[in-house]
């Protein structure tokens, strides 16, 4: 079994509300668990970035269903990897909202500090996502 990381973005559906979010990681932690899946969601009320670590065939599987979620808007994939080893093995789905994605920390690995990971390269999206792991003690 191979071991995968799949980093995506997505635009947020103009009706995605707050209680949708919280839906979203519910339902995301129970699913992801059962399928040993784990990961990061940030979500700034316009743009979803997102990292999936699994095997192979449930990462595939989860990243299929998304494609097609009415949720998600202009989905991009931004990098897909075999991997060593997990960077968010502690989190079935751990969550960094908008008041956690600041300026500072976006301007390290993007060209203007602001979160819009469509301008991110994959490598600059992980970065970014493991920098507010680090920063965000508790995601869940």
């Amino acid at each position: 079994m191979y071991l995968i990381r799949l980093i995506y973005a997505s635009r947020v559906h103009e009706s995605l509300n707050t209680e949708d979010v919280a839906q979203i990681l519910d339902s995301s932690r129970a699913n992801n668990s059962r399928s040993h899946i784990t990961g990061l969601l940030c979500f700034n009320h316009k743009y979803f970035l997102q990292c999936l670590e699994g095997s192979r065939a449930k990462v595939n599987e989860l990243y299929q269903r998304i494609l097609h979620d009415e949720r998600h808007g202009d989905v991009l994939l931004l990098s897909y990897d075999e991997v060593a080893q997990r960077h968010f093995s502690k989190w079935s789905m751990g969550y960094v909202p908008a008041t956690k994605i600041t300026e500072e920390i976006t301007l390290k690995f993007t060209g203007n500090g602001k979160f819009n990971p469509y301008e991110m390269s994959g490598s600059s999206a992980e970065a970014l996502l493991v920098e507010l792991a680090s920063r965000t003690p508790t995601l869940e």
